[in-house]
Parts: structure tokens; C-alpha cells; sequence
């Protein structure tokens, strides 16, 4: 559909998991000799391949060695360590660094830009299949750098935030995190709302949606599930998301009643 972007893993990736597997062909090394060098399993140096899954610095370092690669395959380290953030959020990720302004709902969980680093690490950690360490901690940095879009481009990105009280009341939700809102709410670039149970409608409980326009007016919608996620820049999907979240922004407490509502959670953690 005209409008749309697939996601699929970045160019880094499959650009340097073809390598690897030229370079392991060309020394005649089987994937499962490469596999048990590196302490890994075969099925996942096949996905390294593929580019379906990130080739690790030490995967890299193997390989440049057990190949005699000089520095070739080594050398993929630095390009690799930019894909900061999951494949199916690349395309998101770039359209947010343009933005003008940035709108959205969350229904479950505390929106990435407004995370402590103690709530981020512990919904990274618990990812499902679990993360290695150095991916961890590389999504957490991540995490943590791109919320500079908050306080410090120019001219101020314009947001507008509305969370559904259920994702406030999860037990990851602490009063560090109850108090980086109440703080993040302050600036003047930002709007916070909460949606209590009590107003909730049914289109909210349909998952969470972002809206993003840039400077040059391209409006784009995206819509992130457990398994599949969606950017979109087609105007009847653009049109949809917005009649959405308009719908769930007047049934939010205003910006000062949100205020309030967060003050009595921290006064009562």
C-alpha cells in the first residue's frame, strides 16, 4: 500500500551478515565450526547471516580472525553499534528526529521519552526471548539519548502526551518515574494528560498510536503492537489516527487535573 513502511532489519545488519557468510565460504568453514568458536548456537550465527539478527562484536572478532579477514569483518563493529533501537522502530525512530510535533497515547506502558532509566531497564531487561547484556544496555543508553528531543532542539518539538491510568499503576511504576512526569509536564513544549478507568472509551483500548507531522507538513501515524508494528504516511490512516486520539484526548483530565492526579500517586507511594 502506497504510504506504508515495512519494517525489516536495518542495512547494517544484512549488509554485514552477507559478508560474514562470504567470508566464512570463502575459508571453507562450516556455520557450525564458526558457531561453537564464538559460543554461540548455529541457528543464531544462520540468523547473523540472514541479517535477521545483529552480528555481535564478538561473533565479528571470531570470524575476522578464524577467516583471516585483516580487519574487514572487525571493522563492521562501529557501523553495527549505531542501530541503536529494535529493526521494526528504525523507520519511527528516523521520522521522530524530524519532527514538529509529536502526539500520542499510551495504553500500557510509560511513553518512551518520558521513561527513567530505572523503568526503561526494567521493561529492557525483561524482554521476551530475553536480550543479551551488551544489547540491554546498548537499548537503555538508546533510550535514555533520544529523549534530548524534549528539552533540546530548536525551534521546541511540540508534544502532546495522554496515558491511560492503567499504565501508571503498573509495578514498574515507581515514584521516581510518577515524578520525571510531573516534571517532564512543566516544560513548555510539552502537554501530559491522564486517561482514568472511569473515562475511558473503547477506542482506547485498542493499543497505543503516535502521530507525527514534520516541517515540510508530512504527516505520518504509527501504531506499534507485540508483533508487528506500522508507520504509515497514507492520509486515510493518518485521517484515522487522528480522529482517535482526538476522541481520547477529550475524555483525558486536562493538563492541570493530570497534574493533580499525579501528585496525590506520589503523595500516596
Amino acid at each position: 500500500m502506497p504510504g506504508q513502511y515495512n519494517s525489516q532489519p536495518p542495512v547494517a545488519w544484512r549488509y554485514s551478515g552477507h559478508q560474514l557468510k562470504r567470508w566464512r565460504t570463502k575459508a571453507n568453514i562450516s556455520r557450525e565450526q564458526l558457531a561453537e568458536a564464538a559460543n554461540y548456537s548455529p541457528d543464531t550465527i544462520k540468523s547473523m547471516e540472514q541479517g535477521v539478527r545483529m552480528p555481535t562484536p564478538r561473533v565479528l572478532d571470531v570470524a575476522d580472525e578464524l577467516f583471516r579477514a585483516e580487519g574487514m569483518l572487525s571493522a563492521a563493529k562501529d557501523y553495527l553499534q549505531r542501530e541503536r533501537f529494535p529493526a521494526r522502530a528504525q523507520d519511527f525512530m528516523e521520522r521522530e528526529r524530524e519532527a514538529s510535533s509529536h502526539w500520542s497515547y499510551e495504553a500500557t506502558y510509560i511513553p518512551g521519552l518520558l521513561q527513567t532509566q530505572g523503568y526503561a531497564r526494567a521493561l529492557i531487561e525483561n524482554h521476551v526471548p530475553p536480550l543479551d547484556d551488551a544489547t540491554a544496555e546498548q537499548r537503555i543508553a538508546a533510550r535514555m539519548a533520544r529523549q534530548v528531543i524534549l528539552t533540546e532542539r530548536k525551534p521546541p518539538v511540540a508534544f502532546s502526551f495522554v496515558v491511560y491510568e492503567a499504565a501508571l499503576r503498573s509495578p514498574q511504576v515507581d515514584v521516581e518515574q510518577l515524578r520525571r512526569l510531573l516534571e517532564m509536564s512543566w516544560l513548555r513544549n510539552v502537554v501530559f494528560q491522564v486517561l482514568p478507568f472511569e473515562r475511558a472509551v473503547p477506542v482506547a483500548l485498542m493499543g497505543p498510536m503516535v502521530l507525527l507531522e514534520t516541517h515540510d507538513h508530512e504527516r505520518f501515524a504509527f501504531a506499534e503492537g507485540p508483533l508487528v508494528s506500522e508507520l504509515s504516511a497514507d492520509p486515510g490512516v493518518v485521517s484515522l489516527a487522528t480522529e482517535r486520539l482526538s476522541m481520547i484526548r477529550t475524555q483525558a483530565l486536562s493538563p492541570d487535573e493530570s497534574a493533580r492526579f499525579l501528585e496525590r500517586m506520589v503523595d500516596q507511594s
